[in-house]
């Protein structure tokens, strides 16, 4: 349950400061201006689907919380046996990095009209991101050689739920890297490329950040940090 918890408390951290970015809390009837400047998408604090991504991400966020959780409980047990962290774990965590770094470099370009740094931003995110994958790809098929199969122990399975899941919203994210790429190839609106990049870097940060929690986790880091926490609330 403290597990959950932690998670959750990150997560209310990460979607605060998000929300701290958006002008949330704007009082615009209050601010000088033409009316022209209140009406639109510039105009608007939070855009309708920003907070429908951030509900979104919210929801997937309890589900890494959930799975942590049953990963804490489930390693207590005798038969639990941890497997070997591949190294290649170490360069897909890398890759991943640097996409979320083109993303942002996309978002800061899109904002100031930069349309070729935003081009050459979506395509470094997209050939990063399929780099992870395959990286993920590559970890599996070295634990498999080496007989760390799927059902041969409960940390096996642990190992491929976590990674494939996440590997399945990465392949989600791609599609709508996809999306955007093809928006910004076709000379679309500023503030629909705009509001598109920001989109996607937002979800890209996030999957980041559980990545790096979920790094942590089978790394033996994640144990290490609650049993200091268990320790400093008794």
């Amino acid at each position: 349950m403290s597990v959950i918890l932690v998670f959750l408390l990150v997560i209310a951290g990460f979607v605060g400061w998000w929300l701290s970015h958006q002008r949330l809390m704007a009082k615009p009837w209050l601010e000088q201006g033409v009316i022209g400047d209140i009406v639109g998408l510039e105009g608007s604090p939070l855009p309708t689907a920003k907070i429908g991504l951030g509900v979104f991400l919210a929801v997937v966020g309890c589900l890494f919380a959930l799975f942590t959780s049953a990963y804490f409980m489930r390693m207590a047990l005798s038969d639990w046996q941890p497997l070997p962290l591949p190294r290649v774990l170490w360069f897909n965590t890398g890759v991943l990095v640097l996409s979320s770094i083109a993303l942002q470099c996309a978002s800061v370009a899109a904002r100031r009209g930069e349309i070729d740094a935003v081009r050459l931003g979506l395509v470094t995110a997209g050939l990063t991101a399929l780099a992870f994958l395959v990286g993920q790809l590559v970890a599996w098929r070295e634990l498999t050689a080496d007989g760390y199969l799927l059902t041969a122990n409960p940390a096996n399975s642990f190992f491929y739920l976590i990674t494939g899941m996440h590997g399945l919203h990465i392949l989600g994210g791609l599609v709508g890297l996809g999306r955007t790429t093809a928006v910004a190839w076709n000379g679309a609106r500023p503030e629909r490329l705009r509001l598109s990049v920001e989109l996607c870097a937002m979800y890209w940060h996030f999957l980041l950040f559980v990545w790096l929690a979920i790094f942590a986790l089978l790394a033996g880091w994640a144990a290490t940090f609650i049993e200091i926490c268990r320790q400093l609330l008794t």
